[in-house]
This record gives structure tokens, C-alpha cells and sequence, in this order.
């Protein structure tokens, strides 16, 4: 009795599937390599004119509205940097390891802005400059597992300042502010630009 002969599936169709679960694979499995050092740099200069403009005085209106400007701008800086830097290196933005930067980063970025309008509206506002600085520390320490080591790092600097910020009175949180956001992220984008390219 024979038995119905089955048609022969082409080598290279097979080969190409493979070849296409191995790139995807070693891409989920890479590190996030476009965050942007001279992004960084630039986000650092604009949080210390930032710190300059908005002034001492926390409880000033002006003050949130000045710091709340510069988390947009510094957010357009960051994407735009990293979207340069992975475009000159040749890499998707939202590769596999892009992807698990940004799905780690953004529940801490998400927390820290319901925070903030919680906080804003009630007597408690001059926390903020603590739970700002804690937040983005957790959003970069998560996104940094997916990246190079140095961002990590730099995620639990900003949590170590986060967590000073919470024992310094509020005539401090400019000063927290701009070590943070300015000092760190100049510091770091530095290093960032110096040994990964940009």
C-alpha cells in the first residue's frame, strides 16, 4: 500500500524562518544602546537654567509651572536624542531591548505624575522635589536593566539624591533639583557620550 507523498517544504524557506527567530531572539535578548549621552548633557543645562527661573520659593505657583515646562522640554530632548542616536547607529529605536527600556521605564514616569498632581493640591507639595527625583531614579534603574550598566547606575544616583532630598528642608529644593536633574544627568551623559558613542 502506498502512501500519499507529501510535498517537499524548500530549504530556504525553513532557513529563513530560522535565520528570522534568531535575529529576533538575539534582539529581545541586547541591551538598550541609544540612550543619548549628549541628550543627557543638554537635559542636564536646561534643568539648571530651570532651577534658575523657577526661583526659591516652592510654594510659588511659578515654581511648579516653571519645573512642569522643563519635564516636557526635557522629554522632547530625551526622545529626540535617543531617536539621532539610534538612527546614527543603525539601530531600530523600539528594538526588542528598546521596547523593555521603555516598559520599564514609563510605570515609575506615570506614578510620579499622578503623584505630583496629588501632591500639588495638597499641603504636602514640598515633597515633590523628592518623590520626583525617587521616581525617575526607579523609571532609569528599571530601564537600565535593558541598557548599559552605567544607567543603571546613574538610576540609583538619582534615587540616592531622591533620598536626601526627603531628610533637606524645602528652601533646598532647588538646589536638590538642579544636582539631580542638571548635575547627574550632565555627569553621566558625559560618560555615556565618551564610552558608547554619542
Amino acid at each position: 500500500m502506498a502512501l500519499p507523498r507529501r510535498e517537499a517544504i524548500p530549504i530556504e524557506s525553513h532557513a529563513l524562518e530560522n535565520l528570522r527567530y534568531i535575529r529576533g531572539a538575539m534582539e529581545r535578548a541586547g541591551a538598550f544602546t541609544a540612550v543619548p549621552g549628549l541628550g543627557g548633557v543638554l537635559m542636564g543645562a536646561t534643568a539648571i537654567a530651570a532651577a534658575w527661573i523657577a526661583g526659591q520659593d516652592s510654594a510659588n505657583p511659578r515654581w511648579l509651572a516653571v519645573w512642569m515646562a522643563e519635564a516636557v522640554f526635557a522629554l522632547i530632548i530625551g526622545i529626540s536624542a535617543a531617536f539621532w542616536k539610534a538612527r546614527r547607529i543603525g539601530v531600530p529605536l523600539l528594538s526588542g531591548p528598546g521596547r523593555k527600556f521603555v516598559a520599564a521605564f514609563a510605570p515609575a514616569m506615570l506614578a510620579g505624575a499622578v503623584l505630583t498632581a496629588a501632591l500639588e493640591r495638597s499641603a504636602t507639595a514640598a515633597l515633590l522635589p523628592a518623590v520626583w527625583l525617587l521616581l525617575y531614579g526607579a523609571a532609569v534603574v528599571s530601564g537600565g536593566g535593558s541598557s548599559v550598566r552605567i544607567v543603571w547606575i546613574m538610576g540609583l544616583c538619582f534615587m540616592a539624591t531622591g533620598i536626601a532630598a526627603v531628610a533637606l528642608p524645602a528652601s533646598w529644593s532647588n538646589a536638590e533639583l538642579a544636582a539631580g536633574f542638571g548635575g547627574l544627568h550632565i555627569i553621566f551623559g558625559t560618560a555615556i557620550a565618551i564610552r558608547y558613542g554619542g
